[in-house]
């Protein structure tokens, strides 16, 4: 049931919202060259995908994750798109392809390793990962990869539709701050 409920919402959300999507490209490509960013991640049963957002740093930063990054290293549209979370919507191509769900636990990268393996211990990787989830809405992050992989594998014992629904809802009006970054060293 809640992969007919992400493929409806990510194919209406991709023609409804095409006029946005239309105007954060070109607002974007302004910005800092290449509107769309790519990055492998690891989805359910570990399998590597490439998520595609919006880039909100320069073509050439380091791919570290968000906790990791400075940001110095972020542009000014970039931090309007991260606390939005429209840099989130080119997600949803991921989730109509079922590489992803509208909700789930966040796709972390192949390089967190800690994160990896509290999540593996917990059968986090049995489900598909998600653009946002109970860990987002309580603005738990990658920081603290213990923390957020026993928060995924209680989201993901209770999830259901009336969850699903909540954590959206939660989520469109604005729970959660979207991804921390590092204030700049200087």
């Amino acid at each position: 049931m809640i992969r007919l409920f992400d493929i409806f919402f990510s194919l209406a959300g991709l023609i409804i919202g095409a006029p946005i999507l239309l105007v954060l490209l070109v607002l974007a490509w302004f910005d800092g060259g290449m509107p769309l960013f790519r990055q492998e991640r690891v989805g359910r049963n570990q399998k590597l995908f490439t998520l595609v957002k919006f880039r909100t740093m320069p073509p050439n930063t380091a791919s570290v994750a968000t906790h990791l990054a400075d940001i110095s290293a972020v542009t000014k549209l970039g931090r309007f798109l991260r606390r939005t979370k429209l840099d989130e919507l080119p997600q949803l191509w991921n989730v109509l392809k079922g590489e992803m769900s509208l909700v789930g636990p966040r796709p972390c990268l192949f390089s967190q390793h800690e994160l990896i393996v509290e999540r593996d211990l917990l059968g986090v990787f049995a489900a598909l990962p998600g653009i946002t989830g109970l860990a987002q809405i309580n603005e738990i992050d990658m920081s603290t990869p213990k923390l957020l992989a026993q928060v995924d594998a209680r989201m993901l014992q209770d999830l259901g539709v009336r969850k699903y629904f909540a954590y959206l809802i939660k989520t469109v009006t604005g729970a959660g701050r979207g991804d921390r970054i590092r204030e700049s060293c200087r």
